[in-house]
């Protein structure tokens, strides 16, 4: 730290430009406080005291305290780090800047710069849900911007605020379709793309939040389908009500687009399979459900009448096929079954995450076995379908009481029960 007043830059004429000042903030704190006697002599012994005993912390801290480069590197980073502080608090006023230097150790001053950018780095990097809990160790990214610059680190702070946000309105449109945020990470599913698909909802079937439908491929197709025999496309889109107010303008960015993609969707010379192709640049822009059982969804929609006792192949049984995979083992089965009564994206197995979540959504929505049991009698082989009801009721008879539970706080009894009873992958 130095305590050298440079000298003044010279003006090179009338109007001229002055000579940049490079020092760090604290410098110029520093100085200012001794030329105009806001730092008397006991302080700055202080400060003279707490530099020497603060630069050995942070060359502990970020590798060895015996080594004279990180001990002259550790004095680099105690600097930026006051001055990181002193500039975000004074809001770069020196004079207000000496008198918190005044005020409060050095040592303090050096942990408030610390704890601004553990701060920072701790808002998240991407708006991508997948890679939560993803970030690199604290203290390699600490010891990067420890020495980065105020302008740096306000960027960076303004970046990650905005994804911070864009996140926030993903979470915020996921709570009101009882979308679990466990499938949005194990989707790696995009924050703007989760905000944009909640918003062609609002224009496509705005009756679907209440019924706690996020959309999949065909419920979408369905839903533009309808679109297009209305022919009644808005000219504006209103945000949703309820939404923060702190979430307007993260949200308003996007509608715009959405609207300009529902005038592309109600053109019938556009290809809907070709649209929703899951490599399409449509599909890139929405969330949707990844959800391979959607046809069976759609079949029991259109379906009127079924032959209950028919023992042949049949439409369904088809479906069935196609369903399950040739996964007909019970595990797999209970696991499908156990789905749909919950009103989960339908699998034949679950990682420990989809369990969890699936756990969540029956306590919150209750667990439903006769739509289970009704995709059964519809859907399986007559020769299975009285053994598959059977596996099916003696699985809800036993499990029931365990995953609805209120007393199993941290479900450990209903996740026990599944990875027993059910296919959970480790």
């Amino acid at each position: 730290m130095s305590d050298q007043t440079p000298a003044a830059p010279q003006a090179i004429g009338a109007g001229a430009l002055q000579l940049h000042d490079a020092r760090p903030f604290f410098d110029k704190v520093l100085v200012h406080g001794v030329r105009h006697g806001i730092l008397d002599a006991e302080k700055l012994a202080a400060i003279q005291a707490d530099g020497p005993k603060g630069i050995v912390q942070i060359a502990r801290y970020f590798g060895s305290e015996f080594l004279r480069p990180e001990l002259e590197k550790a004095r680099d980073r105690m600097v930026n780090l006051i001055s990181l502080h002193l500039m975000d608090a004074s809001g770069g006023d020196v004079p207000k800047a000496a008198v918190l230097l005044r005020d409060n150790s050095l040592l303090s001053r050096s942990k408030a710069g610390s704890d601004m950018l553990k701060r920072l780095i701790a808002m998240p990097e991407s708006s991508n849900f997948g890679m939560a809990g993803y970030d690199d160790a604290q203290t390699s990214l600490l010891a990067l911007w420890s020495l980065r610059s105020y302008e740096d680190y306000r960027a960076e702070l303004a970046r990650r605020s905005e994804i911070a946000q864009t996140i926030a309105a993903a979470q915020w449109f996921a709570e009101q379709y009882d979308l679990d945020t466990d499938e949005l990470e194990s989707s790696g599913a995009d924050a703007e793309a989760v905000i944009r698909a909640a918003l062609l909802m609002q224009v496509l079937a705005p009756q679907a939040q209440d019924l706690g439908e996020w959309p999949h491929t065909a419920s979408l197709t369905r839903y533009v389908t309808a679109l297009r025999k209305r022919k009644a496309i808005p000219s504006q889109m209103s945000l949703p009500a309820g939404l923060p107010r702190t979430l307007h303008e993260t949200v308003q960015k996007h509608t715009a687009a959405v609207l300009a993609d529902v005038r592309k969707l109600a053109d019938p010379a556009l290809v809907l399979r070709t649209l929703m192709r899951p490599t399409g640049a449509f599909r890139a822009r929405y969330f949707l459900l990844d959800d391979p059982l959607a046809e069976v969804d759609e079949y029991h929609r259109a379906l009127e009448v079924a032959d209950d006792d028919a023992e042949t192949a049949t439409p369904g049984s088809k479906l069935w096929v196609r369903t399950v995979q040739g996964n007909e083992d019970e595990h797999s089965l209970l696991t499908l079954f156990l789905c749909l009564a919950a009103g989960v994206p339908k699998k034949t197995v679950l990682t420990e995450k989809t369990a969890a979540s699936l756990v969540r959504k029956v306590r919150k929505s209750g667990l439903h076995p006769e739509l289970a049991a009704e995709f059964i009698r519809l859907n399986a082989p007559g020769t299975y379908r009285d053994d598959y009801l059977a596996l099916w009721n003696s699985f809800v008879q036993e499990a029931h009481k365990t995953l609805t539970s209120d007393m199993d706080y941290q479900m450990h009894d209903a996740l026990a029960l599944l990875r027993r009873e059910c296919n959970v992958a480790a």
